[in-house]
Parts: C-alpha cells; sequence; structure tokens
C-alpha cells in the first residue's frame, strides 16, 4: 500500500543522512570555537573583536540593544527584557551566557535558540574573518579571538542578517573589556554587584563596579538595581560622565509589594512610567522580583523614552506606562532555567547556578520562603577559583545534610578537599562524599526519602555546571 503523504523510504532515508550531517557539522564547529582560549580567561581588549567586526561590516550597529552587566541575576532579567520586547511585537534576539546544554542556547531569535543549519551557516560565513583576524594577531605575537569573541561575533553576525529589531545582550564577565561591549546601546543595565571573578575584576565592590560601568554609553539610559553604596558610586559617576539618565530602584522604579503564589508570586511593580498591578511570575524569591522590575524599567526606558521628558513623569498617573496586558502576558510566559528550577518530583530535585555567596544567600532566601521541605539534603560541587567556605556557610542553615561531588568542569574543586571545607561548616556527621555526581544525586534521593520522609527534597547547585550537568542527567532540554 503507498504512504498517503507521499513519503518513501528513499526520501527518509536521505532527511535522515542530512540531518545527521547536519548534527556532526554542527558539532564540529562547536569544537573548533571551543578549542579557542575559554570564556573565563579575560583579555582586557576589544581590539579583536572590533577587528572582526569591521570585516563583516559592523553588524552590531544594524540592530537596537539593551545591554546587561551586574554580578547575579544578569541571566534572568536579560531572559525577562527579551521577553517584554518581544510580547510588544518586536523581532528580539537575546545573547546569555553560559550555557546549559547546548551552546546555541546563547544565541536565540525570537525567543527560540538558533537551529543548527542557521548556526553552521553564519559560522562559515563568519570564519574566514576570524581567520585573517588571528593571522593579523599572530604576526604581531598576539592571542587569536577567544571561545567568548567568536560567539559574540556569531551572535552579532545572526541578528544582524535576520534581522532583530532589538537585541537583549548579556555581557559575559565585566563589562568595559567584555567582548559584547561593541555595541552602542540605548539602555544600559546593572543588576546587583557583588564580589566574583576576583582574579580578573578585582577584590571590592567598587572596583567591580567601575569596570562594569563601561557599558554605560554617553547620551544612554543607566537602569540601576538596587546597589552596595560603594558599588552605586561608580555606577554613577559613570552616567554623569558620559551624560546618561540615570534609574534606580528605590527611586524612579521599584517592587511595590509580591506575595508568594502557587508556581511563582504575584507583584505590583512601580515602573518608572507607570504602576503595573496583578503581575504573575512563575518563578520563585525575592531577587527575581526585583529582577523583574529591573527588565520592566529597562523595557519603558526603551520603548517611552523618545522624546520624553522624564524628569516631569508623574509615576502615580494610569496610562503614561506600557500595555498592562502585554506586561502580564510576557511576565506569565517568564522562564529562568537553570535558577531555582525542579526538575524532578517525588522526592522533589531542585537545581539553583548559585556560584558565590551572593547568589547563594538569595538562593537560601529564596528556598525558606517558598519551600516548606521536611528535609533538604543538598548535593554541591563548588569550582576550584570560588570562596566554596562562604558559600557552605550561606546553605548550611538551609540544609539538613550536605553531599560533596564534582561536576563535569575541568575546573571542579576535588570532592575530598571540598569536603573538608564542608565538615568544618556543618560537621563531619552531616557530609558525604562521592566522586560521581549520579551517585551523589542517587544518595541525596535516598536520603530526602528516608524512613519513608514526606515533603523531602534535594538541593543540587554550586556553578552553572552543576545545574546544566544535573539538567542533563534528567534528560531535561
Amino acid at each position: 500500500m503507498a504512504r498517503i503523504d507521499g513519503r518513501g523510504p528513499q526520501r527518509d532515508a536521505k532527511e535522515a543522512a542530512a540531518a545527521e550531517a547536519l548534527s556532526q557539522r554542527s558539532a564540529e564547529v562547536y569544537k573548533e570555537i571551543l578549542d579557542r582560549a575559554p570564556e573565563h580567561d579575560l583579555v582586557p581588549s576589544l581590539d579583536r573583536i572590533q577587528a572582526v567586526a569591521e570585516l563583516l561590516g559592523d553588524p552590531q550597529r544594524s540592530f537596537e540593544a539593551v545591554h546587561v552587566t551586574g554580578t547575579n541575576g544578569k541571566s534572568s532579567t536579560t531572559r525577562m527584557i527579551e521577553r517584554l520586547l518581544r510580547e510588544h511585537n518586536l523581532r528580539t534576539g537575546r545573547f546569555t551566557s553560559p550555557h546549559l546544554n547546548d551552546v546555541r542556547e546563547r544565541i536565540s531569535i525570537d525567543g527560540e535558540l538558533i537551529d543548527q543549519e542557521r548556526f553552521v551557516e553564519v559560522y562559515d560565513e563568519i570564519k574566514p574573518y576570524l581567520e585573517l583576524v588571528d593571522a593579523r594577531n599572530a604576526e604581531a605575537g598576539n592571542p587569536r579571538l577567544t571561545y567568548f569573541e567568536v560567539l559574540v561575533a556569531l551572535a552579532y553576525a545572526a541578528f544582524s542578517d535576520t534581522p532583530v529589531d532589538v537585541a537583549a545582550v548579556e555581557v559575559g564577565l565585566g563589562g568595559s573589556w567584555d567582548a559584547t561591549n561593541i555595541i552602542d546601546a540605548r539602555v544600559a543595565v546593572v543588576t546587583p554587584v557583588g564580589v566574583d571573578h576576583e582574579r580578573f575584576l578585582g577584590h571590592d565592590p567598587a572596583t567591580i563596579a567601575t569596570e562594569k560601568a563601561g557599558i554605560i554609553k554617553p547620551g544612554a539610559i543607566a537602569v540601576l538595581s538596587e546597589q552596595l553604596e560603594e558599588a552605586m558610586e561608580p555606577l554613577l559617576e559613570r552616567a554623569a560622565e558620559v551624560g546618561a539618565t540615570v534609574f534606580r530602584e528605590g527611586y524612579e522604579f521599584s517592587v511595590s509589594s509580591r506575595e508568594v503564589a502557587v508556581g511563582g508570586q504575584l507583584l505590583t511593580l512601580q515602573g518608572v512610567a507607570a504602576v503595573y498591578p496583578d503581575l504573575f511570575l512563575p518563578l520563585h524569591g525575592a531577587h527575581q522580583a526585583q529582577n523583574a522590575a529591573t527588565a520592566l524599567a529597562a523595557v519603558e526606558a526603551f520603548l517611552l523614552s523618545d522624546g520624553r521628558d522624564w524628569s516631569t513623569t508623574d509615576n502615580s498617573r494610569e496610562g503614561t506606562g506600557l500595555d498592562i496586558d502585554v506586561v502580564r502576558a510576557a511576565f506569565a510566559d517568564a522562564s529562568s532555567p537553570g535558577r531555582l528550577e525542579m526538575v524532578r518530583q517525588s522526592p522533589a530535585v531542585l537545581i539553583d547556578a548559585a556560584h558565590n555567596p551572593s547568589g547563594a544567600q538569595v538562593l537560601a532566601d529564596s528556598l525558606e520562603e517558598a519551600f516548606g521541605f521536611n528535609k533538604l539534603v543538598g548535593v554541591v560541587a563548588v569550582l576550584e577559583d570560588k570562596d566554596a567556605e562562604s558559600i557552605l556557610g550561606v546553605l548550611e542553615p538551609v540544609l539538613d545534610e550536605i553531599v560533596v561531588t564534582r561536576t563535569s568542569s575541568p575546573r571542579a574543586m576535588d570532592p575530598d578537599e571540598l569536603a573538608e571545607i564542608a565538615e568544618d561548616v556543618f560537621g563531619e556527621e552531616r557530609v558525604t562524599t562521592f566522586q560521581r555526581l549520579d551517585d551523589a544525586l542517587d544518595y541525596a534521593m535516598g536520603q530526602a526519602e528516608l524512613g519513608g520522609q514526606i515533603g523531602g527534597g534535594v538541593l543540587a547547585t554550586g556553578s552553572v555546571t552543576m545545574a546544566a550537568d544535573v539538567r542533563r542527567l534528567f534528560r531535561i532540554k
């Protein structure tokens, strides 16, 4: 009997072979990019990425941008900004880092990760220019383009070719010297600044904020989340220096109210232009409400800034801001993979990418507010260059016991070394060590259900790689 869809075995075989070839080529492309200097090796220069961009015709100038930096909350805020812009019928690009399961997660167009075919096509288009710049640098005795610089070039080329109307772009590391900073964004966003990546950015919030302030461009609008006083000062100095308008959380915008709700929280946000009540956000924690307020202010700044005199805005007036139904729809569809995400039930397994003390603190606060576990077992792996003792100290009050292990990252701290630190914090009787993550998870789930325990859970945290590895083990795409 003939197939009614008109397809035959030969056609199916050809399509399967083509898909396999594309998948193989995509893997080859990623390996070529991965063979370059890793993204955590910051080279303080924009010369290489600017050289590539010039050869490509400066694709970053063909679209508008909202640029996001900070220490914690960058990815979540960037995702919310993109979702709000897209709900306003704009064609959007989104660049975030790092990725969890697939490098293509970093480059999204209209909310969907760039497909394999386009990923390969754009890379093949820009590859000759990458090699040309690499050759020039080699002649001058300088390093070739890094892994992160290549991804930025690929993203900007893809956004330009699409073309998108606006891109929400997350900084990789820092600000001034980050490869993303060749864009001239009309709106610059700085989420809370804390101490992280000290080797590259400095050892105190003021120094780190000075580096991050570099994304605030002349005449831009700077949207600043609530900051430590020592971090706020250099941000305001930079804004004054370049003539940027400043919107500050707690002054021009804020979280007016929030209530814990099933599956998230219900917010009223005071925007720069209006009040936005009854916003459901399917994410947990006060920090995500703060991220939502910052994202909303950034989108107000972007969409309402043309010809508007912000100095005379009456925030109490109705009808001066964004369409409330559009804002509600966007926030209701917000997501932030790897951020207090439940990947299994019975027992519940949560993952969170917290990898520094401030991130661990907002995680601990959110757990106490949104979840009522009778017993919570932590599965923790930390990278070698992180403040493991402080991270564990913050988590200790919310974890009944802890299982230390390692992730797939080559920078993961040895579990035995981490166990010594954990025993000082938790006490020896509350610490168990496994060299393999899957074994650690199996043990933790068993402990959470020990003795028929009802309401027990597992929290896997300590790094972005931890969140990614656990998602992969549970086959979460």
